[in-house]
């Protein structure tokens, strides 16, 4: 397999990346989609997030970032706590329904509540409840660093996640 650097021009000149190129590159690299849950002022809020990342084993943190335009962000922001919810396979419904903006994407849901309080959705893989450490601003993104304080499963026997590669959702097999 050859190399080559897009990122230098033909006189070894660093060129900038553009957010067309850099996306295009990266739709090669498969990223976890879960919706991310929280309750603010006796009300549930979620939004689906497409980079979730571990950050550490001990201590055991996690990440998400957010786009700068969520409408669902500003609402959940200032919770001290917040439930990753990992989506099985079958969920593409439910994770375009939290990616949309407005609405009550809680609607029709049968939710249960996590020991720390965030809504967790129906038929999920897994969830992380989790105590916000830092939020941070970073490009056109916010990074929330969290600590993971409780994990379950409630998904029976053999399910899937999903994971967002080349512009589509995929069932992880």
């Amino acid at each position: 397999m050859g190399t080559t650097s897009p990122a230098r021009g033909h006189e070894g000149v660093e060129v900038p990346v553009g957010p067309g190129t850099l996306r295009s590159v990266l739709r090669e690299v498969p990223t976890a989609v879960t919706v991310v849950t929280a309750t603010t002022g006796g009300r549930p809020a979620g939004l689906t997030v497409g980079s979730f990342v571990s950050v550490s084993l001990d201590p055991p943190l996690i990440g998400i970032f957010v786009d700068e335009k969520s409408s669902s962000w500003p609402l959940m922001r200032d919770s001290a706590t917040f439930t990753v919810n990992v989506l099985s396979g079958d969920q593409q419904e439910l994770c375009a329904r939290f990616a949309t903006s407005g609405g009550d994407k809680f609607a029709g849901l049968a939710l249960q509540q996590s020991p720390l309080g965030n809504p967790l959705l129906p038929g999920i893989v897994t969830w992380l409840d989790c105590r916000v450490e830092e939020i941070r601003k970073l490009g056109d993104h916010y990074f929330a660093l969290a600590r993971v304080a409780g994990v379950g499963t409630t998904a029976t026997g053999g399910a899937t996640s999903i994971v967002f590669h080349r512009g589509a959702l995929h069932a992880i097999p």
